[in-house]
């Protein structure tokens, strides 16, 4: 079929569409957001195709996979099996990396198994197991005047035992010994002086099985070599008048004395083994390598390469303040200020000063501090800290004693995951922990010119081959400057899902569906490009394509555009326009074609710089790759931070500056990374940070409490008159309280059955009717409307409807203002589009804002937004700015940047060709700065702007 046909689709809010699909076509999907984008490629076509395939298997293997409810459509057809790739598709664990993630990582281990030398630790000098031919030949070529013995070692255990060990050994036929550098006959003659000799328990001796000469045959000493390692359990002895000069070996051997004449003895092993470090080595395996397998990973921190520990810079965050001024910050609270009048109380006991700044105590004073007075029975920090291990089982308590803990380096394995002994095989010089510590950049420079013997060349090709052509996929969406082992909870939500996006794009998979959600979400412009070819290869290779997308470039390279809207919500549902992007440009239907074509938007490009009120200067930022002397931010404009990924961007807002601004405005514990100083903070008083984390994966999330307008309803409701009469409260008015909750449904208005092999069933509960809300409760009404019939009203409706409760009002206000108006009070945020969950998250920062000069901190707060939304955005940054805040906007969105007051563009390049400051100043004048990538996007728009 050469289409997939859908027919009368209800899928949420989309309004019995029915859409015609071009296969093996990239099809870029656009709207507004909350006009049911997602709705179409995800919760239709994406759960279709997947759920028709898994329905191929059979029902005991559907137990155990991910079941798709079928979407509410009459009719779905020429759909091919689905794969989704989606910001929230990541998993973001510290034991997940960069290159797990990609599968990079199983290459890696197998390459360093099959293809990699070994070093010793202890000396550095390469380990093999010994061969006997190998060192048979050796002494082989030695001159005919060099004594050789071959022997073992045998361990005496005591006295007693000791005769029958040796006289079992002169059983089998040996007929020397040595012991403690003395050789012995094994017959009855000599055996009064071998008891002289075993004066102690737990001695080792050494059995000769054979003298030879250098130049002896290959044949007689390997046969000798071989049956001392059969009887030495693996190991052999060598020794020789003259040392054994060998490349392969870790060592010549050591001299010793025999009968008072000097000898080299070498110890040979079948296993992998330093004889000079006595250090045993476990095999090659892969999962020796892999720091999630207990043979490979590190015991003290199990893996994970750091530790929670104690942070003395968390206990004690101001030092300026004494003991007295509750320098200890644990101690400062209600619960456990005893431990401080504990501390004052012993104080003059140990001379302890406590009116002295906390940073100028002696070691003593601070060892008191930590380890506290046994003779005074008080137990310090450690063991405070300690107690409260032994009460974690209370969820108060864990959260508290969080709150003084950080993530430490490892001290045993220095952050590197892995056992010393995995990190002692090396593959041109590096071990698998360096390479995993390098960017992806890198380590393909590095296998594309490593040095590998014709043997390790051969094995290695394939292992190389799949690393090269994962990295490849990395370089191709933007993300080579990424190290390999970076731990994906680190990643921004655009950076996880192009990491997944890498697995999607090495896969060579024909006549599929991929659903893809913003592949070009937290790029730079001028990095689509490379991402372009890469989806563009998907398509070509037979694939249907469908990218959810806002980005101007995606847009104009589909082959078909769909546009669902004309509005979000309610409002929107239906498709607007279906065809090419030029027809859509053409056309006077299209919203984003207006947008495409110049139409609108004229408020935003067109936007005249306001001049900064003052400015935060922060001086020498450090962490990660910045390189920065001095960063200053203006204040009372937008300030937007632009850059290539991988510039600094999120290290110095995200990490630095927010929590070097935090801590001292709110005066709370906020950890940053290194800085030399911050000034200029005198015209703010509160900071607030809007990230991409996901709002909440609760279905009993709603946008009026996230808002904190539901404490205002509830009020209102318990102050009528029937609610009085009941002795109601406002608690009884929530969904989630056990006093007004349905107890069949426990407030979440819908019963889940367990269909096994089929997708969960959904169903209305029964006794509540969906409402959520115990009867009683619902006969309570105000305005005669019950509470259930006030969650299920708009935004816009709802502040018609409580006209006098300012309270109300108000809270409900910063919804309209960020462009959520049409979106219903009691709606699970889990329904929302990415675009209004960043609308709503930056409601809810407005709705806690009181009258304080804010510096506002945002991370890419147009992600998942239309044209139409960003020029609401800006409408709503307007409105803070006038009303005396700050906004400080990490951002990548072209249009964002045109109607930016301030840029600070970070670069040229990523991670170690980033972290400088490349250009600042307005629009206009970074458009200037060539070495920009940022300023070469901007005079390139504004040429077009003059054209």
């Amino acid at each position: 079929m050469s289409t997939i046909s859908v027919r009368g689709c209800r899928v949420h809010n989309l309004k019995n569409v029915d859409v015609d699909l071009p296969r093996g076509k990239l099809i870029a999907v656009c709207g507004r957001s909350g006009s049911g984008k997602t709705s179409l490629a995800l919760d239709t076509l994406y759960a279709e195709g997947q759920r028709c395939y898994i329905e191929s298997f059979s029902a005991y293997t559907r137990q155990f996979l991910e079941r798709l409810d079928r979407p509410d459509c009459d009719s779905i057809t020429g759909i091919p099996p689905a794969i989704a790739v989606t910001r929230a598709g990541g998993v973001r664990t510290n034991r997940s990396t960069v290159a797990t993630a990609t599968e990079i990582a199983e290459h890696l281990r197998l390459l360093f198994a099959k293809a990699s030398q070994l070093f010793c630790y202890g000396c550095g000098k390469p380990v093999v197991a010994d061969d006997p031919g190998s060192v048979a030949d050796e002494i082989a070529v030695m001159d005919s005047s060099v004594r050789v013995m071959i022997g073992f070692d045998v361990f005496l255990p005591n006295k007693s035992e000791a005769n029958e060990i040796l006289l079992g050994l002169q059983q089998e036929g040996y007929l020397r010994l040595i012991v403690e550098g003395e050789s012995f006959h094994l017959s009855n003659e000599d055996r009064p002086l071998l008891a002289k000799k075993i004066k102690r328990s737990g001695m080792n001796i050494s059995v000769v099985v054979d003298r030879v000469s250098g130049g002896e045959a290959v044949e007689r000493t390997t046969e000798s070599l071989e049956s001392a390692m059969a009887e030495g359990g693996g190991q052999a002895i060598v020794w020789t008048s003259i040392a054994m000069e060998s490349p392969t070996q870790s060592f010549a051997g050591n001299e010793e004395s025999i009968d008072g004449r000097p000898m080299w003895r070498r110890v040979l092993s079948r296993e992998l083994r330093c004889g000079q470090c006595n250090i045993d080595f476990s095999p090659p395996v892969p999962r020796l390598f892999n720091f999630n397998h207990p043979l490979g990973a590190c015991p003290k921190c199990e893996g994970f390469g750091d530790s929670v520990d104690v942070d003395m810079d968390l206990v004690v965050p101001d030092p300026e303040k004494s003991l007295k001024e509750g320098a200890i910050a644990p101690w400062n609270t209600p619960s456990y200020e005893h431990e401080l009048h504990e501390l004052l109380t012993l104080a003059p006991d140990v001379d302890l000063p406590i009116d002295v700044p906390y940073k100028n105590l002696k070691a003593k004073h601070l060892k008191v501090i930590r380890e506290g007075s046994p003779r005074h029975q008080f137990g310090g920090l450690n063991g405070f800290f300690a107690w409260l291990d032994r009460k974690k089982y209370k969820m108060h308590i864990r959260v508290f004693a969080s709150r003084f803990r950080s993530y430490r380096t490892c001290e045993v394995c220095d952050g590197k995951r892995l056992k010393p002994e995995a990190l002692a095989y090396k593959v041109g010089g590096l071990s698998i922990s360096e390479l995993m510590s390098s960017s992806a950049n890198e380590v393909a420079d590095f296998l594309n010119s490593v040095s590998l013997t014709e043997r390790e060349k051969a094995i290695a090709q394939e292992p190389i081959e799949q690393i090269l052509r994962r990295i490849g996929f990395l370089r191709s969406v933007g993300l080579g400057y990424l190290q390999l082992s970076r731990s994906l909870r680190t990643l921004s939500g655009g950076e996880i899902q192009r990491v997944s996006l890498t697995s999607t794009l090495g896969s060579s998979l024909v006549n599929m569906l991929y659903v893809l959600d913003e592949p070009t979400a937290g790029l730079h412009p001028v990095d689509v490009d490379s991402l372009s070819k890469s989806i563009l290869q998907l398509r070509d290779r037979g694939n249907t394509v469908i990218v959810v997308e806002h980005n101007e470039k995606m847009i104009r390279l589909a082959d078909w555009v769909i546009e669902v809207g004309p509005d979000a919500g309610v409002n929107g549902g239906t498709i607007c326009f279906e065809g090419s992007a030029e027809q859509m440009i053409r056309s006077t239907r299209s919203l984003t074609g207006d947008f495409l074509a110049g139409r609108r938007g004229h408020s935003v490009v067109n936007h005249k710089p306001r001049k900064p009120k003052d400015w935060i200067t922060l001086r020498s930022p450090s962490g990660n790759n910045l390189q920065i002397s001095e960063a200053k931010f203006p204040m009372g404009v937008l300030c937007l931070i632009t850059g290539v990924s991988g510039s600094g961007k999120s290290t110095l807002i995200q990490d630095t500056l927010f929590p070097a601004v935090f801590s001292r405005v709110t005066q709370t514990i906020a950890k940053s990374l290194p800085f030399e100083s911050i000034k200029g903070l005198g015209g703010i008083d509160d900071c607030l940070m809007v990230d991409q984390s996901p709002i909440s994966r609760s279905a009993r999330s709603v946008p009026v409490t996230y808002v904190h307008a539901f404490d205002a309803i509830r009020k209102a409701f318990a102050s009528t008159v029937d609610a009085r009469v009941r002795n109601l409260s406002p608690g009884h008015f929530s969904f989630n309280s056990d006093k007004g909750q349905c107890p069949a449904c426990e407030g979440a208005g819908i019963v889940e059955i367990d269909m096994q092999f089929l997708a969960d069933i959904s169903i209305v509960c029964g006794q509540c009717n969906g409402s959520r809300f115990r009867d009683e409760i619902l006969a309570v009404t105000y305005r005669d409307r019950s509470i259930a019939e006030v969650m299920e009203m708009t935004v816009t409706e709802a502040i018609s409807f409580f006209r006098g409760e300012e309270a109300i009002q108000q809270k409900l206000q910063t919804l309209v203002d960020v462009g959520l108006d049409y979106i219903r009070l009691g709606q699970s945020v889990t329904t929302l589009s990415s675009g209004e969950g960043q609308r709503l998250k930056l409601a809810g920062f407005l709705a806690s804002a009181k009258r304080k000069r804010t510096l506002f901190l945002m991370d890419e707060p147009t992600t998942g937004l239309h044209f139409a939304d960003i020029v609401r955005l800006v409408d709503c940054f307007d409105a803070l700015i006038a009303d005396g805040h700050s906004l400080i906007v990490v951002e990548h969105n072209p249009m964002m940047i045109r109607a930016a007051d301030y840029v600070i563009d970070l670069g040229p390049g990523a991670a170690a060709q980033g972290g400088r400051i490349v250009a600042e100043g307005t629009p206009a004048e970074v458009a200037n700065v060539k070495e920009s990538a940022t300023g070469q996007m901007l005079a390139d728009l504004m040429k077009q702007d003059k054209n």
